[in-house]
């Protein structure tokens, strides 16, 4: 139905006996080239179809937002620092550690303030066909999440999303444990229209915990949302136009930043950024290649992406089930959104995301919960998706190839019933910005020096944003790869690369320290060093070597460039394992 299997295989939702094929061929004919076949071709507009009869409901959201003073606490989006202190300090300081986000503020700005514009000014003027856009199902899934974030969320969406175009809103409680999600949480959405509350029964984890919800879902498209979500004005209408012009489309929504410590809407109607990921399997982003910028037809038009950040996107139901919804495998969180990535693109879809459309998220401090099945999880990604390109992965992640991972053949099988496209394919079409290192035998794992036997390059930036500027240490060697991987290229470059961007070991004219730089299209002479085969690293730029040294008044050592001898602390190898 939307790809190179479609002629024999359709979604088991669509197999509803004879009549029902009847209907469904009948309906085609009609349409012309119907959705099926607009995924085939590349299709960018809905083919005309049978008039649609006018839908119930009104263009207005389903409930109005209640007037909020203006001088309220963060109304329009601000910033708010309380000043306490005594007991109040530590009731905020509380909030964090429990939630990694301040609640304690949270608690005391309005669940129905209104955020600030922050889109494109061509997206006001964009009109939209409500009577033939698809209805959707929000669905929200959460666990132990705190009240006033979650009614938030709740609320932002009934506020901004016209009532004809919102079926419902299914919140799925992974089995929570705290007493204000209980009885009173379920009083609290019993006054509140098209929303819906499914409880699990044990602790399912985000994915399962999600297919809960799509499970039970009216609504002929899927959108999920986390449970600290603010809702911009207009986001709903291009996630389901663009669905409705292209059913094999995932979109997500531009994901504006919502401090956790402030409250304050981080909004941004320039360009958004696109997801990528690095060869650890994390998710990153990245700003638009320029190859991107040439597609699109207007500063509007959707934006293709490699792979998504997983939380926000909307999805066909037919097309989510058709691909095999998510990996149940997965458990808790963490790789489910690199995998269905990966997935959407190999099997025919295309990922995107929409600039007239924003939702606000609190990123937390850091993770509330464990992430500890989060390897688990990407390990499955990496065996059913990346083919021989797993063992880029696994050289960063020694350890990775001691996870268990659970049984997949179910996820290749279905691989194989898609007709799915192998990874090259996607890193040559959909990812090419993304360099693939070469990995040559004997050239990359630990760089370690012969004099001190345990000691290996390592390389750990204080923060992962800026990952170039800072000078190359020697380090205890460990064997898990990440800070202490390196890859001596053909090229010559020492490439730290288990990060993106990607950075090279350098050394600035006249200094004799090593640090990184960003790697560049052609690598730049102090960037060239010559592993010769005694294991001497000789810097090409300075005609001198790379030793190991004890740094001045302390117990640490160094690599330094000095001039070339035949000194053990200037003997390097590789080592893949230790």
């Amino acid at each position: 139905m939307w790809g190179r299997a479609a002629r024999r295989r359709c979604p088991l939702g669509l197999r509803r006996g004879r009549k029902a094929l009847l209907a469904l061929l009948a309906l085609l004919a009609l349409a012309g080239l119907g959705s099926v076949l607009r995924a085939r071709r590349g299709a960018r507009a809905a083919e005309p179809g049978p008039p649609r009869t006018p839908r119930p409901g009104r263009r207005d959201p389903v409930l109005p937002r209640p007037p909020v003073p203006s001088d309220a606490l963060g109304a329009r989006g601000e910033a708010v620092r309380l000043q306490l202190q005594g007991e109040e300090l530590r009731l905020q300081e509380e909030s964090v550690r429990v939630h990694q986000i301040n609640i304690y503020l949270s608690d005391r700005i309005s669940l129905h303030r209104r955020l600030p514009e922050r889109w494109n000014p061509l997206c006001k003027e964009k009109k939209y066909a409500y009577d033939k856009l698809p209805t959707t199902s929000v669905v929200i899934a959460f666990y132990n999440e705190a009240w006033s974030t979650l009614l938030r969320t709740v609320y932002s969406v009934l506020e901004t999303s016209p009532d004809m175009l919102l079926e419902e809103v299914i919140l799925v409680d992974d089995y929570s444990d705290r007493e204000h999600l209980k009885e009173r949480l379920a009083n609290e959405l019993s006054g509140l229209p098209k929303v819906r509350l499914i409880r699990a029964n044990k602790r399912e984890g985000l994915v399962r915990a999600r297919l809960l919800g799509a499970s039970a879902a009216k609504g002929e498209v899927l959108t999920f949302l986390d449970c600290h979500c603010e809702c911009h004005e207009g986001w709903l209408e291009p996630l389901l136009e663009r669905i409705h012009e292209e059913e094999s489309a995932v979109v997500c929504p531009v994901i504006d930043v919502i401090d956790w410590n402030t409250f304050e809407y981080l909004g941004n109607a320039g360009e958004p950024q696109i997801g990528g990921f690095d060869w650890r399997l994390v998710f990153t982003w990245h700003v638009v290649p320029e190859r991107e910028r040439t597609r699109m037809r207007s500063p509007i038009d959707v934006i293709r992406s490699p792979t998504m950040a997983g939380g926000l996107f909307a999805v066909s139901k037919k097309y989510f089930e058709y691909l095999g919804s998510y990996d149940t495998g997965m458990e808790v969180w963490g790789g489910e959104n690199l995998e269905f990535s990966f997935r959407i693109w190999q099997c025919g879809g295309t990922l995107e995301t929409h600039p007239c459309s924003h939702v606000g998220h609190v990123f937390p401090k850091q993770a509330p919960y464990s992430r500890n099945k989060a390897l688990a999880n990407s390990v499955r990604a990496a065996e059913v998706w990346m083919d021989e390109f797993k063992e880029l992965y696994y050289h960063r992640n020694p350890h990775a190839r001691l996870e268990p991972f659970g049984d997949v053949t179910e996820r290749k099988q279905l691989r194989a019933k898609l007709q799915c496209k192998d990874f090259r394919w996607f890193l040559e079409n959909v990812y090419p910005e993304l360099h693939v290192p070469e990995d040559r035998p004997g050239f990359f794992g630990m760089l370690q020096n012969k004099g001190l036997r345990d000691y290996c390059f390592d390389y750990n930036p204080p923060n992962e944003n800026q990952i170039v500027g800072h000078q190359v240490l020697l380090y205890h060697c460990h064997g898990m790869g990440q800070n202490q991987f390196f890859e001596y290229t053909s090229r010559n470059e020492i490439r730290y690369n288990t990060h993106q961007p990607e950075a090279c070991i350098a050394v600035d004219a006249g200094m004799d320290i090593l640090i990184m730089q960003l790697c560049q299209e052609t690598a730049p002479e102090n960037q060239k060093f010559i592993l010769r085969e005694d294991g001497s690293l000789f810097h090409v730029q300075s005609n001198k070597c790379v030793q190991a040294e004890k740094k001045a008044f302390s117990d640490s050592f160094i690599p330094f460039l000095r001039l070339c001898t035949n000194s053990e602390h200037q003997k390097w190898f590789f080592k893949e394992h230790m």
